[in-house]
């Protein structure tokens, strides 16, 4: 993981050496209960899991058919070179000019959709995740193609859905149960992700133990989580971002009380900044359901500066509410479950934010920046790739139109804002 966003400039560093001599005037800061990771890379203790939720009555299993349906076996056995179309090199950075240069201190958030770091057990090895990983004998293949961007910004957060376990007791009922090795946490780090959210369908595909193993990887990496009545905590420039991801799609409405008090523990436990993360919707629908909209307003109600949205396994449109947005879905992004889904347009989110005169951090510039969630388009090579050409301009332009009912729209550079109505 790369821990030295928080020190682009000696300007940075000053200030670093500043707040801590004055933290420390102050007085230690009271240990809080979640797992809390700063930019320094220390290491917090996560809670027991309180919340005992049970799988009973959800959607899971069917809704997976369409979006993880195993290939027609044409995927080739001998994978072609990852840079065959799209080249690996990308720009240094793609966040815009932040507010730092004048000597306000800012953040920025990226955000993307699922990452499933493993295979579902029906698979064959051949041309799956496993056998990219095995062949590249480098975790930092997956996200070479984004790592510049990631590395740019001050937080990545992604969904990750499938635990990281050796366990072989897979969930009974479910169709296709997710899965990777403890070691692919790795490719996270490696890809400068600092952020998971596993409240989704598929923490439970081998059971508590796969839950509890994929935990002991993330807090081993150093990575904070969240689910369910676990939230997450990362610190970076002294600013304290906080989490909440809960699983909206099996368990409807029951998710109101783990957002609410979610957002209202990091509230008081000091968070400046709250992002809440929604697995909710249907599966290929690019339009979200009438109550995804009504829990997104709800959260920012509650409290949260940023709502992100996943599980339908494509794009939906953004939102803007109260002067917060609401990223209804994510899309797929690095996503090893299926080798070569028909759809594979995707985007990260950005948002910077800005220290304001209360203390809290107040919403700037957002952006999207078109990718594919594979550096070819022949299959999925699990490398997500930031588009170019005709097709940046096609999928920033597959944006706007699901967004237009929000009065949402994205420029040229992808840079979001109000339009008219």
């Amino acid at each position: 993981m790369n821990h030295g966003k928080g020190f682009k400039t000696y300007r940075q560093i000053l200030i670093f050496f500043l707040c801590a001599f004055f933290m420390s005037a102050c007085g230690e800061e009271e240990e809080l209960e979640e797992f809390v990771v700063p930019f320094s890379g220390q290491e917090g203790q996560a809670p027991a899991n309180n919340g005992q939720a049970s799988w009973e009555g959800g959607r899971d299993g069917q809704e997976e058919l369409a979006a993880i349906e195993e290939e027609d076996g044409d995927a080739s056995q001998d994978a072609p070179a990852p840079s065959e179309e799209m080249p690996d090199s990308q720009p240094e950075s793609a966040v815009g000019d932040t507010p730092e240069e004048s000597g306000i201190l800012s953040v920025t958030i990226s955000a993307v959709g699922d990452v499933t770091l493993g295979n579902h057990r029906e698979q064959t090895y051949g041309s799956s995740f496993r056998e990219a990983y095995d062949k590249a004998e480098d975790a930092g293949y997956f996200f070479a193609n984004v790592k510049d961007i990631f590395e740019a910004d001050d937080m990545t957060i992604v969904n990750l859905e499938g635990p990281l376990t050796l366990s072989e007791e897979f969930r009974e009922g479910q169709i296709y149960s997710i899965k990777g090795d403890p070691e692919y946490v790795d490719i996270l780090t490696m890809g400068s992700v600092e952020a998971a959210a596993m409240g989704n369908n598929h923490r439970l595909d081998y059971g508590e133990q796969g839950s509890e193993d994929t935990v002991a990887a993330l807090e081993e990496a150093g990575i904070p989580y969240a689910f369910d009545d676990r939230v997450g905590v990362y610190e970076v420039k002294g600013v304290r971002i906080g989490f909440v991801a809960v699983n909206e799609f099996s368990f409807g409405s029951v998710v109101e009380r783990y957002l609410k008090d979610g957002i209202a523990k990091l509230k008081e436990e000091g968070a400046q900044l709250v992002i809440a993360c929604c697995h909710w919707g249907e599966e290929r629908m690019e339009e979200p359901e009438d109550y995804q909209k009504t829990l997104g307003r709800k959260c920012i109600d509650w409290g949260a500066d940023l709502v992100l949205g996943h599980h339908p396994h494509v794009l939906q449109g953004i939102d803007l509410y109260q002067g917060k947005y609401i990223v209804y879905s994510l899309g797929n992004f690095c996503f090893g479950a299926n080798r070569n889904p028909d759809d594979k347009d995707t985007m990260i989110f950005q948002q910077t934010f800005t220290l304001g005169e209360s203390g809290m951090m107040e919403a700037g510039e957002a952006r999207v920046i078109p990718c594919s969630i594979s550096s070819i388009s022949s299959r999925n090579d699990f490398r997500p790739t930031p588009a170019q050409g005709g097709e940046y301009t096609r999928i920033l332009e597959r944006i706007n139109g699901l967004s237009e009912e929000y009065h949402v729209k994205a420029d040229e550079d992808g840079v979001l804002g109000q339009t008219g109505g």
